[in-house]
């Protein structure tokens, strides 16, 4: 029962995060200049800080196959845990992107945060989300680390780690570091978003796989 309750944390972290995140791209979008983008990190940065304290002790919400990916890789999770993780984030992904369409439909609001290449190739995408996504994991493999103490305040690091990322990212690629925040919103909108996403699966997964490793040989023994 207890593993059960882990995947269903992390299906409604993810959910949550999709609405939340992807929502507030959506209606800040209408924003000037700078401030949506602002706006739009402060929201996944504050979703991820939101879970962090909800299921996090369910789960340690990862709510992102890339931050599961490297737990598993650092040697912090079982195979069983990482695949039931990534499929529960997945169609918390999907669930999201549906409830989220539902929501927006009945306003005067289009698309559903997708990602997209930036500057129209998926080469630079991947550089661009394997970096964002090494340095968000590698973050979150250093605060959450049972060799150090950082008290009750991980969840905020993470959180605030997130938000630096969108910040840098957001008007590049429009900032996945997860696959499953970006398939569920791309298979309800389809077109180009699909036919990119497999970018922003692929580029967060070895993101997050490089930053285990790299973490792993810096980690004190």
């Amino acid at each position: 029962m207890d593993s059960i309750k882990k995947y269903v944390a992390e299906f409604l972290g993810t959910f949550v995060l999709v609405v939340f995140g992807c929502g507030t791209a959506v209606v800040s979008g209408c924003a000037a200049g700078n401030a949506g983008h602002l706006i739009t990190a402060l929201a996944f940065g504050l979703v991820i800080v939101a879970m962090a304290y909800s299921v996090g002790n369910v789960s340690g919400c990862h709510v992102n196959p890339a931050v599961s990916l490297g737990c598993f890789v650092a040697g912090r999770m079982s195979a069983k845990d990482f695949a039931l993780y990534v499929v529960s984030q997945f169609l918390g992904g999907i669930v999201g992107a549906v409830v989220l369409k539902a929501i927006l439909s009945a306003g005067n609001f289009s698309g559903l945060g997708t990602n997209g290449f930036y500057a129209g190739s998926a080469g630079l995408s991947i550089l661009v989300e394997i970096i964002l996504t090494f340095v968000f994991v590698f973050a979150i493999l250093g605060v959450t680390s049972s060799k150090e103490n950082h008290g009750s305040f991980g969840g905020i690091v993470i959180g605030l780690t997130l938000v630096l990322i969108h910040l840098f990212g957001i008007p590049l690629t429009g900032t996945s570091v997860n696959p499953a925040r970006s398939f569920g919103p791309a298979l309800i909108a389809g077109g180009n978003a699909l036919g990119e996403v497999w970018v922003f699966i692929i580029a967060p997964l070895l993101g997050g796989a490089l930053a285990a490793v790299c973490y792993k040989c810096l980690e004190k023994k």
